[in-house]
């Protein structure tokens, strides 16, 4: 028996895996001129206006994969708003934050949604948040592996986020774990996002944190 490490969890089997570009005509998104994926504007998911807002100095040096936990993967629209509304709920009104903490989530429907988007500092990565782009695969990713289309989007966001001037070309791509100390971004997604481009193993945990800042301003 061959068995690949499938670790896609069975409900996820049920979604579809083409590529995010497959989405494009999906009327239930508001699509963005550079992008070729879909994207939900805050207006869409019904965002709560921010308490504050400090500007981000871009374009940034890191990108940081954060997952949620809770909530968990979410299929479709519906369930995706809710999971973003929830999310910016609990950081604002539990945690006392200004606003969701992540720039971007992407959800397993393939859609890429806005938090603080490009230019707002946030609040994904303490000590991290001003010197980088926080993504938040919606899910639990610590046993199975998001869906394709989840994947994709969230390496074309990045892309566009080069590509439109807000993430340096040279970026370094690292998890929630090797800043913060947590499980974050799940055990399998963190093995899957050491194959991405532009990867760094620096820092390796929250004890390398003063010498890559150090670095990050030259």
């Amino acid at each position: 028996m061959v068995f690949i490490k499938f670790v896609m969890c069975t409900n996820i089997l049920a979604v579809a895996v083409g590529a995010p570009g497959v989405f494009k005509t999906d009327a239930d998104y508001n699509e963005v001129s550079s992008y070729d994926f879909p994207f939900v504007s805050r207006e869409q998911w019904s965002a709560r206006t921010a308490k504050e807002k400090l500007p981000l100095q871009t374009p940034v040096p890191y990108v940081v994969i954060h997952h949620s936990y809770t909530p968990a993967a979410c299929y479709d629209g519906i369930q995706c708003r809710q999971a973003m509304r929830s999310m910016q709920n609990f950081h604002m009104d539990d945690r006392d934050w200004w606003d969701i903490g992540y720039s971007f989530a992407v959800g397993s429907d393939g859609a890429a949604y806005e938090g603080r988007g490009w230019d707002v500092i946030g609040a994904h990565a303490l000590h991290f948040n001003n010197v980088s782009i926080g993504i938040c695969l919606i899910g639990d990713w610590s046993d199975c592996l998001p869906p394709t289309n989840q994947l994709k989007t969230a390496q074309a966001l990045i892309a566009a986020g080069v590509e439109l001037g807000y993430v340096r070309a040279d970026y370094k791509l690292v998890g929630h774990r090797q800043v913060r100390d947590t499980m974050c971004p799940g055990d399998t997604l963190y093995e899957e996002i050491q194959t991405w481009e532009h990867y760094s193993h620096f820092p390796s945990t929250v004890d390398d944190l003063p010498k890559t800042l150090i670095s990050s301003q030259h």
